[in-house]
């Protein structure tokens, strides 16, 4: 049977049921959205409105999660229960399509900021890297009919990520409000099977990012004067330093400041008590350096012990001169690869580099 909401009012002892309203207009319901997703009860950036496919069809709402997840938001209107469902999933093959630098130009359009901002202003997260490809439709209607219901429950249970959404308009005297109401609960039915693989920019298979944990253990003054990244207190932390190769190009970002260096590795990780560093373009042990935080100390205490890798750099600052913008990459593993294009646009710009510094 078709969904239905009701709303009562308590008065003393007895309940009074709302008169169901009539909105405006189902135009009005998608400027409410526009404004606060949230009323979908769950938080969503806006990216496009009235957005035109390559088809020449418009998607009335666009949107995008803190996953990276796009959301296809689609009125009923006036529409068939066929029509609308066939138009949705037409606006879901085509948005399943889009790459970053697509959702990106749409971002910019609409919002007149870059994706990777708008990701940040709004969630307080930098956008993941990895940008996934899994796509969720959404009817949203202020009834649903029994086909409409049919239709939908027959497509999740093959795994089509569709659901509907109806919302009731109230009135309490001079009083409006809205209720809601998911035609399935949860946003992907159980039986979705596997999901579709992330879409990851490209690797160009030589740029890294390395986090330095800058503080009381380890000094970036340290490593900016003699040339190396370090990483410790257990191997979680520096286990993925380690994969570090010979030959990496590397950007190194300072947790809370931002980006501090790009240089050039020339060995692969090992104990302080193994590790040469270049000075003044002769190997020298790094632990017969003049060294502020206490490094010695601390590996003759711990079973853990803190890892270098030797590096060259190519431009370097200090901590407070670290570049950072809205959106870019940051990660709390020691060391990995850097996929995200705009973050590397970015550095590329800051640094002055070219092709030659690779």
């Amino acid at each position: 049977m078709p969904v239905e909401m009701g709303v009562w009012r308590i008065d003393g002892e007895s309940p009074r049921r709302l008169p169901t309203g009539v909105l405006p207009s189902e135009a009005q319901l998608e400027e409410f959205l526009e404004r606060d997703p949230s009323l979908l009860g769950q938080k969503l950036l806006i990216i496009g409105r009235q957005l035109q496919t390559s088809h020449g069809k418009f998607i009335d709402l666009l949107g995008i999660d803190d996953e990276g997840r796009l959301h296809v938001l689609e009125l009923k209107r006036d529409r068939t229960p066929r029509d609308v469902v066939a138009q949705t999933l037409d606006y879901g093959s085509w948005a399943a399509q889009l790459d970053r630098d697509h959702v990106s130009e749409i971002t910019r359009a609409h919002l007149g900021i870059d994706l990777e901002q708008a990701f940040d202003d709004h969630f307080g997260l930098p956008l993941p890297d990895e940008f996934t490809t899994d796509l969720q439709m959404t009817i949203v209607a202020t009834e649903l009919d029994q086909a409409s219901e049919r239709i939908v429950t027959f497509l999740r249970e093959f795994g089509v990520p569709v659901n509907a959404v109806f919302f009731s308009y109230f009135e309490d005297d001079d009083r409006r409000y809205l209720g809601r109401s998911w035609l399935a609960s949860g946003d992907q039915p159980e039986n979705l099977g596997s999901r579709k693989p992330v879409k990851r920019d490209a690797w160009n298979g030589h740029d890294w990012f390395v986090t330095f944990g800058d503080g009381p253990s380890r000094t970036w003054e340290d490593a900016r004067r003699h040339g190396f990244v370090s990483a410790g207190g257990g191997d979680w932390y520096s286990r993925t330093l380690r994969n570090l190769p010979e030959g990496a190009r590397i950007f190194v970002q300072i947790p809370k400041h931002g980006y501090v260096a790009v240089g050039q590795t020339l060995a692969e990780a090992t104990p302080l008590n193994e590790t040469r560093v270049l000075s003044d373009e002769r190997w020298v042990p790094l632990q017969d350096l003049p060294l502020s935080a206490a490094y010695s100390e601390r590996q003759a205490q711990s079973a853990d012990p803190e890892y270098f890798v030797p590096v060259r750099w190519i431009a370097s600052l200090p901590k407070s001169q670290a570049f950072w913008e809205k959106g870019m990459f940051a990660n709390q593993n020691s060391a990995g690869k850097l996929r995200q294009r705009f973050t590397l646009d970015k550095l590329i710009a800051h640094f002055a580099l070219d092709d030659g510094d690779q």
